[in-house]
Parts: structure tokens; C-alpha cells; sequence
């Protein structure tokens, strides 16, 4: 991150902070979990077209040592546009919905899903229980990346020495 941190602030483009900023991060959290996660970007999420629930994601982590296909259960990750995390929260949830569905037709009924939304240096945190999506209060910031690392690796349920 010392690197590719002031890069991705100097382009400052959405391009720029997925690449360099969500990315690795996302990367370190597969190291975290030895590779017994599955890491998806730009992938088509179509789970019903016919209810919308349709598109392509920016990020989806994977339960699963598989790099080919997603399994259940997902982590979803939206890059937010304009910066605007607020404005990320609804189309998180919309994709953690179409998250939930497809963990149900999986076999992984009634599981969590867990959203993240971010700007690459800001990130909020979601979870999609059945009936209820609650949406953590906090923000939390790249410049304490270690907070975020470990806040990722918990829901995949990594021990991160990083916070040990």
C-alpha cells in the first residue's frame, strides 16, 4: 500500500482507486485466508433477471479455493461512484439480496451475506440477515488499513495477525 496508496490519490480516478487501492487489499485478504477464498471482479451476477437482480459486480469474495465459478456464501464489494458511500448503500444491498438468492439456491439457506461499500480509501460495512440488513455507523479509512483487513478476514473467517 506505501506504493500503490499515493499513486491511486494522484490519478484519483474510480479506475485508478479499484485497481490500486481495492485490489490489493482484497489480494492480502486472500493471502490472509491461504487461498481458501475465491476473489471476482467485474464478473457478471445475473441470480433473476426477471426481478432485476442482474449486472456485473465490482467485487465478490467467494467461500472457496475455486477460482473458476462463485460459490456460496458471497462478500460482496461495491466501488462507489462520485465518491459518494451513502449513495453506494442501496446498490449494495440490492446486490446482497441477488447474494442472498444465490447462496439459497446453493444449498447455503439462511446464511449471512456481508456487503462492503468504498471509495478504496473510505469503507462502510454491511450485513444481509434474513429480514434484516444492518449497516455499521462507522467509517473506516485507509490509513488504518490493518482495521479494514481485519474487519474483512473476520467475515471470512480468517484470523488476521495483523490485529493479533
Amino acid at each position: 500500500m506505501r506504493e500503490t496508496h499515493p499513486l491511486a490519490l494522484a490519478v484519483h480516478t474510480e479506475k485508478s482507486r479499484s485497481e490500486l487501492l481495492i485490489a490489493p487489499i482484497l489480494v492480502e485478504l486472500r493471502k490472509l485466508a491461504k487461498h481458501q477464498v475465491s476473489l471476482f471482479s467485474g464478473i457478471d451476477f445475473s441470480v433473476d433477471p426477471a426481478q432485476g437482480l442482474n449486472g456485473v459486480c465490482d467485487f465478490i469474495v467467494s467461500q472457496s479455493p475455486e477460482q473458476l465459478f462463485v460459490s456460496a456464501p458471497v462478500l460482496i464489494v461495491v466501488e462507489v461512484k462520485n465518491e459518494n458511500i451513502k449513495g453506494g448503500l442501496a446498490q449494495c444491498i440490492v446486490v446482497m439480496v441477488a447474494a442472498r438468492l444465490f447462496n439459497d439456491r446453493e444449498g447455503s439457506v439462511g446464511a449471512a451475506v456481508y456487503g462492503a461499500v468504498t471509495t478504496g480509501t473510505n469503507w462502510r460495512f454491511l450485513k444481509l440477515e434474513p429480514g434484516t440488513v444492518s449497516i455499521d455507523q462507522r467509517e473506516y479509512y485507509i490509513d488504518r488499513v490493518e482495521r479494514i483487513l481485519g474487519i474483512l478476514a473476520s467475515i471470512v473467517g480468517v484470523n488476521c495477525p495483523v490485529l493479533s
